[in-house]
């Protein structure tokens, strides 16, 4: 990737589209922002693969995130804190627990921020 500088920010042109980043969100997404939509959407991403494999039939994932900062170390992420909420058929908590075991192990993301920004998933089973 190419980044150009520009008003507030930089921009990059991606073949789904044009990102732009900046501190300052009247320019363009925050680069915590990315940070944590990267982590967020690679878990739901890998789980969704997980149980699509083990044949589970998923009809939606949502992921609230919540982010802690350190502002003594120049805000740096110290954790952040994912709650999935799965709707399917069939779907039990032991079977969801294992599948979140191995999308902990296989998410890149997760895998590259560990141990420098503390990652905790929880999820719960909701109904239509």
């Amino acid at each position: 990737m190419k980044f150009s500088m520009k008003d507030g920010g930089f921009t990059t042109d991606l073949p789904y589209g044009t990102l732009d980043v900046s501190g300052d969100e009247e320019y363009g997404f925050r680069p915590y922002q990315l940070l944590v939509s990267s982590i967020a959407v690679c878990s739901g991403g890998v789980l969704r693969k997980i149980l699509a494999k083990k044949r589970l039939k998923v009809d939606d994932i949502t992921i609230d995130t919540e982010v802690e900062r350190d502002p003594e170390r120049a805000d740096r992420v110290t954790k952040v804190s994912m709650h999935f909420k799965i709707q399917g058929e069939g779907l039990t908590e032991e079977k969801i627990h294992k599948a979140m075991e191995l999308t902990r192990k296989n998410c890149s993301m997760v895998q590259s921020v560990i141990p420098a920004i503390e990652v905790v998933e929880t999820f719960e089973l909701v109904t239509p």
